[in-house]
Order: structure tokens, then sequence, then C-alpha cells
């Protein structure tokens, strides 16, 4: 067991893996082994095992294994990373120049790839994470509540890392079952990444008062559960009801992350194929089934607007795409697909297990992210939901329809829900009471 962390530690997050070179610019003056290096602009590349660092004019100013940045002030001085990506595989993915404070690391983890590492302490790491995850105009009490689920994930994450926490299941398709998810590890270098797999942490260009404001009104504080702090997940919209941590990950029950319905209402699991179908094709009410495009915009960030529907949704992919994508996800030739065949849901109707049935071969797939990577360019928004064949000429149809409910894993705490509890004057607390249940409030420092 853990003990709990009394002060308020420094991270280590990962902005950029596996990059031939690396382009920044400082402002205001870092320390680099003892030696002052001032405003500009410097490109990392690898040189063999050493990474060579030059200034705007190319010309080279320092070689070592690896480089550490280190701000001689805390005011006014940060560095800025170009052509940062966001959203990795997923369909909002671009091209960000993002800035930084705290220090900047770079080594290579791998022959002429370059990791770049932002350490940082984690109240100002929040900052960020709030401003990226959720739009300022959002209730302040919503805010809370996420910052103090984000400090409570992190923490576990460390706690876990530290313990050898469990690993994920990686894929192999080589096998006639393929349960895979991703697990401990995924970050070998450092705590965290800043993207969607862990936390998003887009840089202190979009941090707001609002988010500042919801992290020191939260300082220290987290969610914890027989005096370990929670692993308190959380996804953009449940689609009405949350979902069992084991759907998505280990098969292990966690009892603050047990499904639970997102209206003040209760109902039952939906696991069933034909409740799942009744569920997923009707429009239950749920503190996250928001209709007013007005609210929306003042929830999300302005990228994660771009997608208009996700409490319902619906994708069609035609006999052709639909193979030649699979193929390429997955490397097997399954041919032409016959059918998307349901095996296990979730209480939130979310499949875990499908069986994918082609003319050459077909595989039992799973879990739910897994089922979500391979049926989509990027990835479904979410794994509760039902196909219908389009087109059907004998065994083989022209393509299949997929209609979905939610964005996201839904396990934890649904980020449009709680959003939308705040809204309707519903406290933190409250908020943080409704989606952990059995988690209490605690002050670390």
């Amino acid at each position: 067991m853990t003990s709990l962390p009394q002060k308020e530690p420094i991270i280590s997050v990962g902005l950029l893996e596996d990059a031939p070179s690396i382009s920044f610019d400082l402002a205001g003056e870092f320390k680099l082994d003892g030696a002052g290096v001032g405003e500009g602009a410097y490109r990392a590349y690898a040189d063999g095992k050493q990474l060579c660092l030059v200034n705007q004019a190319d010309t080279p100013i320092h070689h070592s294994r690896t480089l550490h940045l280190v701000p001689l002030a805390q005011e006014n001085t940060f560095f800025s990373i170009r052509d940062v990506k966001i959203g990795k595989q997923f369909h909002w993915e671009r091209l960000c120049n993002q800035m930084f404070s705290g220090e900047l690391c770079l080594f290579t983890a791998s022959a002429k790839k370059i990791t770049a590492i932002n350490k940082i302490l984690l109240e100002s790491y929040l900052e960020s994470v709030i401003s990226s995850e959720m739009s300022p105009e959002n209730p302040v009490e919503f805010l809370k509540a996420h910052c103090i689920c984000s400090r409570s994930w992190l923490l576990h994450q460390l706690n876990e890392k530290s313990a050898e926490g469990p690993a994920g299941h990686r894929t192999d398709y080589r096998a006639g079952e393929i349960i895979s998810w991703t697990g401990r590890e995924a970050h070998k270098n450092f705590d965290v990444c800043a993207d969607d797999h862990c936390q998003r942490y887009q840089g202190i260009g979009r941090i707001n008062g609002a988010a500042k404001r919801a992290v020191q009104e939260t300082r220290g504080e987290v969610l914890t559960h027989n005096g370990q702090v929670c692993d308190t997940r959380y996804s953009k919209c449940c689609g009405g009801i949350t979902e069992n941590f084991s759907t998505a990950w280990e098969d292990e029950d966690i009892v603050y992350l047990t499904s639970i319905t997102d209206a003040g209402s209760s109902s039952a699991p939906v696991s069933r194929e034909e409740d799942a179908r009744r569920f997923i094709l009707s429009q239950p009410a749920a503190y996250c089934n928001i209709k007013d495009k007005n609210i929306i915009k003042r929830i999300l960030p302005d990228f994660d607007c771009e997608t208009r529907d996700f409490f319902r949704w619906t994708v069609d992919i035609s006999q052709q795409d639909i193979s030649a994508l699979v193929f390429s996800k997955t490397g097997v030739d399954f041919g032409a697909i016959k059918d998307i065949v349901p095996l296990a849901r979730g209480a939130s109707g979310r499949l875990f297990k499908i069986k994918l049935c082609g003319t050459k071969q077909e595989k039992i797939i799973g879990k739910e992210l897994e089922i979500r990577r391979i049926l989509s360019p990027t990835h479904l928004l979410s794994s509760a939901f039902v196909v219908e064949p389009r087109g059907v000429k004998g065994e083989l149809p022209d393509g299949f329809r997929i209609t979905g409910a939610g964005w996201g894993h839904g396990v934890g705490l649904c980020q449009i829900g709680a959003a939308g509890m705040a809204e309707h004057g519903t406290t933190y607390r409250e908020i943080l009471s409704h989606y952990f249940k059995g988690a209490q409030l605690t002050t670390l420092y």
C-alpha cells in the first residue's frame, strides 16, 4: 500500500515521442549543464547516441546524451515547441504550436528518435489540463469537480507506476480471440503523456482564469477509498449510463467505478442485447443529453464542438471501405465482411467483445477501445452501438449502419453530464458523489 503524498509533487509530462528532430523557442534565459542559454529558436536532433543542439543559424552549440533546460526565473520564462500532435489517432487529430512553463528535457529513447518531457509542479500542470479539457465558460463547480478528478487520477497513476501496476494486454491478431487494452506499460519514460490517452495538456497558451481559480480553490484535494487515492477515470459523454471499469480495462471490479444512470432516477443495466438495442435507439433523459447547442458551446473547447452528434450518432460504411479498413487496422485479410456480431456488453451497452465475420476468416475481438479502433479510420465515438447490414444480397451486405451512444469509454465521470449537473446548481461535492459512489474527499497538501 502506497502512502499518500504530503506535498505537491513535480511530474514529468511526455510532450513528443519518437521525433526525428524537435524545433523549439526559448523565451527568457535557461540553464543547460551550468551554462546559460538565451532566448531564440533552437533545434535538437539525434547524432548517433548523442543529441546535437543547434541555434537559429544551424550552428551546433551543445552535444550530450540528454538536454536538460532549466528556467532561471519563474516569471516570463517559457519554451514553445512547434508542431505538437494532439488528438492522436482520433478524429480531431491536428498539429499545434504550444507554450510550456517549467523544465524541458530531451533524450533519445531509440535510435535517431527524440522524446521531449516537461517537468512541472502538479498544480501548474492541472491549470493547463482543465483549460485544455473544457471551456472556461463552464460553471465553476464543474471545473472544481474536474480538478479533483484529474488530480486524483494522476496521483493514482503515479502510485501504480511506482508499484509496477498492471500492464495492458497487447494486440496479437495471429490468435483467434484478441482481447486488448492499454495499461501502465504505455509510458515508461515519463509519468503521463500530454494527449487524450492520459489527460489533455496543451500548455500555458490555453490557461484561463476560470481554470486557475478552480485549481486554487481545490488545491491538494483528491478522492480516496480505503486510504488510497482513487483511479478517477472520466470520458466526454457516457450516453445516459456510465460503464464498469472492467468493460474497458482489467477484469477487476472497482467499487467507485461501477455503472450508474446519468440522471436523477435509476434504471437497470442494458447489457442484454434487446435492452441495449432499445436504449441505444432511444433518447433517454440524462444529464449529458443536452440538446441546446449554445450550452454545448459553453461546455466544450472549440475543437470538441466540431463533433456535432455524440449523445446519439450514426455512421454508414460501405462493404469496400470496411473490408479495406479492417485489413489496414489488423493486418488480417478477413475478405468481405459478412457480419459484426455482438457477444458481450457492459452495463451501459458498450460492447467489449464482438465476432468479426469475413468470407475468409472470423475472429473474436475486444475490449472496447480495440473494437472502436478497427471499425473506424480513427476511432468510433464509443463501443455502445448496434449494427444494421445494408443492401444484403445473399450472405453479403453492401455495407453497414452503426448507430451508437456516447463519446468515450464511459467509465467514471461523464464530462458533459457533470457540466449539465452544474448548470442546474449542483455543487462539486454532489457531482463527485454522483459519479464516484463510496469515495471520500481528502486534502493531501
